[in-house]
């Protein structure tokens, strides 16, 4: 594989849906990882997936809502806010919502990068989903 620079401006248009239900702007991308900002309107409901074989890190941005985690008998629900960094290994169940009156914003990395449909899969989760 050769390797190149990239460089990517934020869409003013999401890229796409997200498994979740979520807006998803696609950033750069490597070898070892991808890039996307994730986001939800004011009182949006994520649908609750799971990850096959990649694990994130998403660092909030701006607005606010909490995240539900599950993980080999572990659960929490974390409140969002700017400046918060979350890990999602492999296998957590999660779910987000957004519960302020502005937009919930994050820039998650996913490593190996996302490799594509089927990489999500929805599972049950702590609330209902609304998107």
């Amino acid at each position: 594989m050769t390797l190149s620079f990239d460089t990517k401006r934020l869409a003013a248009a999401p890229d796409a849906i997200a498994p979740d239900g979520s807006e998803v702007r696609i950033l750069c991308r490597t070898r070892s990882g991808s890039m996307a900002q994730f986001a939800l309107p004011p009182g949006a409901v994520s649908k609750a997936v799971a990850h096959r074989t990649v694990e994130e890190i998403w660092y909030v941005v701006s607005g606010s809502g909490r995240m539900w985690r599950q993980l080999d008998g572990r659960e929490e629900i974390t409140e969002l806010g700017p400046g918060l960094s979350i890990s999602i290994p492999v296998g957590t169940r999660f779910q987000f919502r957004c519960d302020g009156n502005e937009k919930l914003v994050a820039v998650g990395t996913t490593m190996p990068p996302w490799p594509g449909e089927g990489e999500a899969y929805i599972v049950e989760g702590k609330w209902l989903a609304t998107v």
